[in-house]
């Protein structure tokens, strides 16, 4: 039924007019949203609500690129943290010790991609005498998630219009001579969901056929 519908995208074109990078999903009905490229082209934070967590080990702001999000649409979770001097957390390819892991909840309403993380920093101990992958200092994380179809999403359209989604920050920090207990903090994003924007173009731009030719 869809043979022929192109599928829709968003080609980054720079002063010269030249393609440098393209956005398709593997669905008709997908769409990524302009923050997430905005974030991954340049960095651009979304300047949408911000939530604080706090340790003795870390400092981390969690936010969203979309507060208001529809069917399909996929968007970013970000979290930057900022640990102390001569503190570190393990990276998720360290073998051996308890990394940082980043993690949503299942639900039906949204799918979850990969998470991203930095290139790691590699770090000599010499308490242990080994080089292991860290970071430190200043960092992002993000995890980006596609909302679920507009039936699947229809009970919450109905309802309250949003969505917690929850998840979970663990890691083990150290410094230059201890390594503390792991910890586990709770994440909450609440995004508001609105239905999809059926409204036909303006009639002075809409697609009509031919109007049929004179004779028999």
């Amino acid at each position: 039924m869809a043979y022929g519908v192109p599928f829709p995208g968003t080609f980054l074109v720079d002063g010269n007019g030249v393609v440098r990078s393209k956005y398709f999903e593997d669905s008709y009905r997908d769409r990524v949203s302009a923050p997430t490229i905005l974030l991954r082209e340049f960095g651009s934070a979304a300047g949408t609500r911000e939530h604080t967590a706090r340790t003795s080990h870390l400092e981390m702001k969690y936010y969203a690129t979309r507060d208001t999000v529809r069917p399909n649409l996929r968007f970013t979770l970000v979290a930057d943290f900022q640990l102390p001097p001569k503190m570190h957390v393990y990276a998720p390819s360290v073998q051996g010790y308890i990394p940082i892991r980043f993690e949503l909840d299942p639900s039906p309403y949204f799918t979850a991609h990969p998470t991203e993380y930095p290139p790691p920093e590699l770090l000599y101990l010499p308490a242990i005498q080994e080089t292991v992958p860290v970071f430190q200092g200043r960092y992002q994380v993000r995890q980006e998630v596609t909302m679920a179809p507009n039936e699947v999403l229809d009970p919450v359209l109905q309802g309250t219009g949003e969505i917690k989604i929850r998840g979970q920050l663990r890691y083990q920090a150290c410094d230059d001579k201890i390594c503390y207990l792991p910890q586990t903090i709770p994440l909450e994003w609440t995004v508001a969901v609105v239905p999809l924007d059926r409204q036909r173009v303006p009639e002075a731009i809409q697609h009509r056929p031919p109007a049929p030719s004179g004779g028999r």
